[in-house]
């Protein structure tokens, strides 16, 4: 029996053996446990969907969509059709220096506009006008693919920008010159999943939407089979 034990715990940490003996574990360590996927307050589990499940604005596209381009731009092959690659949504909280409850809060609010975990994201350099140091968290940034960046397109389309006050379109001069776009929101409460009683401040985000295409061109063609509604 004592040669058993030996051979169980050899290699092993006094803090493991002890951990062994009491039958704990360590993957629990550190905030919550794996399973509630609680993180800041809010739970993010993982998104459950039924087997072979496909996006609402994926299935157009490749149904409608990128035939719809070819036609009009003349692809030789259908890999050169325009593709989603990301989408960035972010907030700035230069406040955060003085206030690290506003820098929670954008945390929150961006995991539930998005439905996945917001990171903090940190200054690069120093800038001692505004007293801000390399290293300090000023804000919290969400980078969607796949079926989550579907997901956040269609509701940001047909969701939360109808909600914007006296809304006119969007602009059509915000590419880049390499088929990426990218637009700012002033309120973050356009979006249903935020209540307006619980926020700590009416706050602005900035969305970049990351394609495929070569031209601005060609981005704006595809972005407007999605339904974005660019100002004429």
């Amino acid at each position: 029996m004592g040669g058993k034990t030996t051979k169980k715990t050899a290699g092993k940490t006094p803090a493991e053996k002890r951990n062994a003996a009491s039958g704990k574990g360590t993957a629990g360590k550190g905030g919550g446990s794996a399973a509630s996927g609680k993180s800041g307050g809010i739970a993010v589990g993982k998104n459950i969907r039924p087997k072979g499940y496909v996006p609402r604005l994926k299935k157009i596209y490749r149904e409608s969509i990128a035939p719809e381009l070819i036609k009009e731009f003349n692809y030789s092959s259908p890999m050169q059709t325009p593709r989603l690659l990301k989408i960035i949504v972010s907030m700035g909280v230069g406040e955060a220096i003085s206030n690290k409850k506003l820098l929670d809060a954008a945390v929150n609010e961006l995991t539930l506009i998005t439905g996945q975990k917001a990171v903090r994201t940190k200054a690069r350099k120093s800038i001692a006008n505004f007293k801000i140091r390399a290293g300090q968290e000023i804000g919290a940034r969400v980078t969607l693919r796949g079926a989550m960046m579907y997901e956040f397109l269609d509701r940001l389309v047909n969701a939360a920008l109808p909600r914007v006050k006296d809304f006119r379109g969007i602009s059509q001069n915000a590419f880049d010159g390499h088929g990426n776009y990218a637009m700012g929101i002033t309120e973050q409460i356009i979006f249903p999943e935020i209540d307006f009683d619980k926020i700590e401040r009416i706050a602005g985000l900035n969305i970049v939407i990351v394609t495929s295409a070569e031209t601005d061109a060609e981005a704006k063609a595809f972005l407007a089979k999605f339904g974005m509604p660019f100002r004429k």
